[in-house]
């Protein structure tokens, strides 16, 4: 009788001031997905309003299809509506045979900034096996890469046609950069001081006049690439740091 009164108590209190959820539940309801797989609501074109059939949203995939560009239109980066700062992306990718594109962060926008990566630093997405600028050494280039700046540890990219997830980490507040692709960290990066300041200054962004501030803005837009090459994405989610 005694054990039933202690366990009613406990079952009291629980119901009273029940546990807090587990950190894998408390970290995935903190997700805001990035594509609604339907639309391309939440996105426009870089430097631009509105976004050209040359990306399409279906059942659940948005795919940039070069066949698709308007004659004489060739500026179609996107880039989301809203800014970020301290995050982790979360994006799955698909490259064609041959294929090149990039993800962007710390986007800028405005008449004297004429491309994605004039301000923000690119995650290389690339066809690892066809595409000449994974042969180099060192591989500033290969998929996972912080472009021309940072190599991949490892070549973990399943190739193309098939599904790739990039995770990428971003926290100004620790000053630490990372990516992970296909569950495997490939790159560690600072985000400022002397490191990174090396790290450009021995890159093609260390021209003072194209690039002047690449890299220099804590807070700014994700960018998808338009590279000329066909590319899908979906699962694009985020989460606040």
């Amino acid at each position: 009788m005694k054990t039933f009164f202690l366990t009613l108590i406990t079952l009291v209190l629980f119901l009273i001031n029940p546990s807090p959820p587990t950190k894998s539940v408390a970290v995935e309801t903190e997700w805001e997905s990035l594509f609604d797989g339907k639309t391309l609501n939440g996105w426009h074109r870089f430097n631009r309003k509105g976004i050209k059939p040359i990306w399409t949203a279906k059942k659940g995939v948005l795919t940039f299809d070069p066949s698709l560009r308007p004659k004489g239109d060739f500026v179609h980066d996107l880039v989301t509506d809203k800014n970020y700062t301290n995050f982790q992306l979360s994006v799955e990718w698909n490259i064609s045979e041959g294929g090149n594109s990039g993800i962007f962060w710390g986007v800028q926008e405005g008449e004297n900034i004429p491309k994605p990566y004039s301000t923000g630093p690119e995650i290389q997405l690339l066809d690892n096996e066809r595409h000449p600028d994974a042969k180099f050494n060192p591989n500033f280039h290969q998929a996972g890469a912080l472009y021309d700046l940072v190599e991949p540890s490892k070549d973990v990219c399943n190739p193309a046609g098939e599904w790739n997830h990039i995770l990428l980490t971003i926290d100004h507040d620790k000053n630490q950069g990372s990516v992970d692709l296909n569950g495997t960290r490939i790159v560690e990066f600072p985000l400022s001081g002397p490191v990174w300041e090396n790290l450009v200054a021995n890159s093609k962004f260390n021209n003072d006049c194209d690039f002047k501030d690449f890299g220099k803005f804590k807070t700014g837009k994700i960018g998808l690439q338009d590279h000329g090459d066909k590319i899908s994405f979906r699962n694009i989610k985020i989460r606040k740091l």
